[in-house]
């Protein structure tokens, strides 16, 4: 009988404490990813965002904007993410008839990819939505942050199937 072999962990040194992967020797390449996620709005919300009525100003301008920054100070929020160039970020923001479908693409020439920067950009957009309506509806909820597809690096290229 063969005894499986223990899996190892990228992020632990040998004492098992946390560590941040040393990516000093892999070559940059082009990566990107793309990330969504949707902010469920009650009606009056939905119309308010579309005639531009909310209180507070232009809550999808500001979501664009909120999305980029946060892509570029990933690391700070992620104690484990590399510091890395974000070369670019297009945050797309779409009222829906349920809400606001946020969806944000990364891209980088550097040694680890942009997958969590994709994430924080979308997460970062829809809790600026949430600021920006929470007057008009305290029960907005932010739901369904995933991944879509990643391009580059070690692993290649992924994309989440159609569901």
């Amino acid at each position: 009988m063969t005894v499986p072999t223990p899996p190892t962990f990228t992020h632990l040194d040998a004492r098992g404490e946390v560590r941040m992967v040393d990516v000093t020797r892999k070559q940059p390449t082009v990566r990107s990813a793309t990330a969504e996620g949707f902010v469920a709005c009650a009606a009056h919300v939905v119309a308010a965002l579309r005639d531009g009525t909310v209180p507070k100003g232009d809550a999808l301008a500001l979501a664009r904007i909120a999305g980029i920054a946060a892509a570029k100070r990933t690391p700070e929020l992620l104690p484990l993410a590399h510091v890395i160039g974000v070369h670019g970020a297009v945050v797309d923001v779409a009222v829906e008839d349920e809400g606001v479908r946020i969806t944000a693409t990364v891209s980088t020439a550097d040694r680890t990819g942009v997958e969590m920067e994709a994430f924080t950009a979308v997460s970062v957009a829809a809790l600026n939505v949430v600021d920006m309506v929470k007057a008009l509806d305290k029960g907005t909820t932010i739901r369904d942050i995933r991944l879509l597809a990643k391009e580059g690096g070690k692993s290649g290229s992924w994309r989440r199937d159609a569901e």
